[in-house]
């Protein structure tokens, strides 16, 4: 059952680890089909250098398991995937990274503000990164915690967590992952050096910015 789709949540979630955006089992990454609305997503408490595409579970809209060939029991946060599928229809595919840097600020609660351009291609309408509320992990609070955030950016910060970001494929996804974890190592960079705030790009600027034609 979609294996295709299963064999690409196995291909991204091992190039995040070895990428180094989530180590130790940490993290978890989904695609959802939209023909049939079921969701493949990788297992819990796997090694992913160990995972096979028959490890991969599906489960549908409301987190109930159609498909674990081996039976593996989807990842503890499987309620935070299905949540922003049921809102965010646009989305299909999801990763959620623990990379070192982000998760420094989602520890602080601080947002990362568009300290360059690249935020642009983030979808942070708002001109920055912004942190979702405390919500202890697997619940339903953190779950729902990081929809409101998602109206306004496609990468979120889950505070003392790490990173979501959303796109239409999970290689979107674990791009703007990438970018979110390079913005915050240079934001973390750039305090140090400075000691304080640095400039930031208006929100009104960075949406008429896109890269050029050449």
């Amino acid at each position: 059952m979609l294996e295709l789709i299963k064999a690409e949540v196995r291909r991204y979630a091992l190039q995040a680890e070895q990428e180094g955006l989530c180590r130790h089992r940490s993290g978890n990454f989904s695609m959802r089909d939209a023909a049939s609305n079921l969701i493949c997503i990788t297992p819990t408490g796997m090694d992913r250098k160990e995972m096979t595409t028959d490890d991969v579970v599906v489960i549908d809209m409301e987190g109930r398991i159609a498909e674990s060939l081996h039976g593996r029991k989807p990842t503890s946060e499987h309620m935070m995937h299905t949540a922003v599928y049921r809102s965010r229809s646009d989305v299909a595919a999801i990763a959620h990274t623990h990379s070192r840097a982000a998760t420094a600020f989602a520890v602080m609660n601080k947002s990362i503000p568009a300290i360059v351009y690249e935020l642009s291609i983030l979808g942070c309408r708002e001109g920055y990164i912004p942190v979702a509320p405390y919500g202890r992990p697997g619940t339903r609070a953190a779950a729902e915690n990081v929809l409101a955030p998602l109206t306004i950016s496609d990468v979120v910060l889950m505070q003392a967590h790490g990173v979501v970001a959303i796109a239409e494929n999970l290689k979107g996804a674990l791009l703007k992952a990438s970018y979110v974890e390079e913005l915050a190592d240079i934001y973390y960079r750039t305090l140090t050096v400075l000691g304080h705030e640095p400039d930031t790009i208006p929100a009104d600027e960075l949406a008429k910015w896109k890269y050029p034609n050449v």
